[in-house]
């Protein structure tokens, strides 16, 4: 009988890249390296050429409310039109939320991959969905203008009429027209493209073995969304919320189309008349003089900042999410 000895060799792994992964590597970190040094870059910009306004105005620049930037006694102040940039997106997220998570969900759950065998329904409504992130901010905002306020003035006439006695739903004015609530719809339907996207891609994540599993159980389709999908996509849909909340805070071709400005801060949505940061910069800009420019820049500023917060937080919740489920 004859033995045999086997020798195993161990297979020496080489961590050594090759030139091709060393250059993608390269060039992965030098974009993101880059995005934020343009970041940095864009924010020492503002800093810089807002220097003038705070000078002028110190902490009042965030505490007054008009924008006088000429004559011998400049008074200016981003209050005013913070104010009413975040009525706007708060309006905008409650028209855009409901629609866009129903529209998701009829997209990921309920929608029909084809019907009759040959229309992708899916695909098409997924479609539909991208293209209308595609469209610029002048058409929502001419559409707004033209088609959306004359069909909406009723509304605002039957709320401010039967619901007055609540300080939002209040006019004073009898008019209208370029109202909070108006540019909060325009908003709400341009940031409607954003939120489903990422709503849908989310959703599409769930893992099929507990959705299965629930369905096995017995689970209609509603009660598997609701306790299976749901509770993995939450980090996702408040990560894609708050994205909508940094589009919504920045729009300003379309709200400038719509807004009549006026600097008193405004409660009441249903009033014509109301202010916006990114409004205020897009109808002022070339005016007011040096100062002026320079108070323009310190109100972006401020919404830079503000966006880049909102954006970091909804980054770390989504990330906070995905270090969950594993």
């Amino acid at each position: 009988m004859t033995n045999t000895t086997t020798t195993v060799t161990p297979i020496k792994i080489s961590s050594k890249r090759s030139a091709e992964d060393r250059a993608f590597r390269g060039l992965a970190r030098g974009a993101g390296l880059g995005t934020f040094v343009i970041l940095f870059l864009i924010g020492l910009f503002l800093l810089i050429e807002a220097i003038p306004a705070f000078r002028s105005q110190g902490l009042r620049f965030f505490t007054n409310t008009g924008w006088q930037t000429t004559g011998p006694h400049p008074t200016f102040g981003v209050l005013s039109a913070l104010t009413g940039s975040i009525i706007i997106s708060i309006i905008g997220l409650a028209v855009a939320i409901p629609v866009s998570l129903a529209t998701a969900l009829f997209i990921n759950e309920y929608a029909p991959a084809k019907v009759l065998g040959f229309v992708p329904v899916k695909n098409f409504l997924t479609a539909a969905v991208d293209l209308m992130a595609a469209v610029p901010s002048i058409i929502y905002g001419m559409w707004g203008f033209f088609v959306l306020q004359p069909h909406t003035t009723g509304l605002e006439q039957w709320l401010s009429t039967y619901l007055g006695f609540i300080p939002v739903f209040k006019s004073s004015t009898g008019l209208y027209t370029s109202s909070f609530l108006i540019c909060g719809i325009i908003v709400g339907i341009m940031c409607m493209p954003i939120i489903t996207s990422l709503c849908r891609e989310v959703f599409s994540l769930t893992p099929n073995g507990e959705r299965e599993g629930a369905m096995s159980l017995g689970a209609s389709r509603a009660r598997v969304i609701r306790d299976v999908v749901f509770p993995f996509a939450k980090g996702g849909v408040i990560g894609s919320i708050m994205l909508g909340l940094g589009r919504a805070l920045g729009e300003a071709i379309a709200v400038a189309i719509i807004i009549s400005l006026a600097f008193p801060i405004n409660f009441h949505i249903l009033q014509a008349g109301g202010n916006s940061i990114a409004a205020l910069i897009a109808l002022n800009w070339g005016s007011g003089g040096s100062l002026g420019t320079s108070a323009l820049l310190a109100a972006g500023l401020v919404l830079f900042a503000i966006t880049l917060i909102i954006n970091m937080v909804a980054s770390r919740i989504v990330n906070a999410s995905m270090a969950d489920r594993r």
